[in-house]
């Protein structure tokens, strides 16, 4: 067993100011996007569109304002909307964590909406550029949860190697003892606990650092290197990501004031269903417009 290395949140103290590793990864994830924007622009394809290194700065502007306001929103709408509604001003401390991705994912989509209407363009032709950029700084937000020692995986077996004690989860960890008395007895958890205060768990971070990030990225950066229909490229990132998470949730530790829902999925898989069929319908709408259009040039 591992035990979380317990980071020190607080990445700089500037005197009064307090520069948090959660808000250091949003400035890798915008760091990263820009450097791999600027990289996509050398592409025939995108060449070909008119992007510059202009409107990849415009347009990254419209994508981080999205991205906080619907990942905050998102957070209070879907998980804790009760909470907020009596704690109205706490919706604004950001630096205690509380962002949601599909609420950031629908934050990002309104964005680009309202700049593919500025900039006279398609939106899914802007989404097509966007996507790739993603999952680097998908995988520089999970990294910035396992810093803080947040959103812990499931408990596992002691004799999972690579399983984590996470010391934050201590309440979360003796709540589970007395809801799984068998289970605990069975793989001698309780000895556990007492030696360390702590359960081992999945490290679920890692994983979606690993699904997420880089396996995602891996994904829809080499299918965007080649010139693709509109809208292909977005519906790969769709049906990639909603896979990843959908998988990983099975790992990771639901929260605590929601638990399971409906058929035993967290909520976060229940949210991941529909961005896979939305990517899968729009997969096919785009190569069967492909088709058509192939078709029709060839009785021409």
């Amino acid at each position: 067993m591992l035990s979380h290395p317990q980071f020190d949140p607080i990445a700089l103290q500037l005197g009064p100011l307090a520069v948090h590793w959660y808000g250091l990864m949003y400035l890798v994830a915008f760091l990263a996007a820009i450097g791999l924007g600027r990289w996509r622009l050398r592409l025939p394809q995108i060449m070909a569109q008119g992007w510059s290194a202009k409107a990849l700065e415009d347009l990254m502007f419209y994508a981080v304002l999205g991205t906080i306001l619907g990942g905050r929103l998102g957070y209070v709408v879907f998980y804790k909307a009760s909470y907020y509604l009596a704690h109205p001003l706490d919706i604004f401390k950001v630096w205690e964590g509380g962002m949601s991705f599909h609420g950031g994912f629908l934050g990002v989509s309104f964005a680009l909406l309202i700049y593919a209407r500025q900039h006279q363009r398609r939106w899914l032709e802007v989404t097509d550029f966007m996507a790739p950029l993603v999952p680097a700084g998908l995988a520089a937000g999970r990294f910035g949860n396992f810093i803080n020692g947040e959103l812990w995986g499931r408990v596992t077996a002691p004799d999972t190697w690579w399983a984590m004690l996470f010391p934050q989860a201590a309440r979360a960890d003796y709540a589970w003892l007395l809801s799984h008395p068998q289970q605990a007895a069975a793989f001698g958890l309780q000895a556990i606990f007492t030696q360390y205060g702590a359960l081992p768990r999945h490290p679920s971070q890692l994983y979606e650092v690993a699904l997420e990030g880089f396996a995602l990225f891996l994904l829809v950066w080499l299918f965007a290197r080649k010139a693709r229909p509109v809208g292909a490229v977005s519906a790969v990132f769709l049906i990639g990501y909603g896979c990843a998470r959908f998988l990983i949730e099975f790992l990771r530790e639901p929260d605590a004031f929601l638990g399971l829902l409906a058929l035993g999925w967290s909520l976060g898989q229940w949210l991941s269903i529909p961005m896979v069929i939305t990517g899968v319908g729009v997969l096919m709408y785009t190569y069967r417009g492909c088709q058509s259009t192939s078709l029709s040039k060839a009785k021409k």
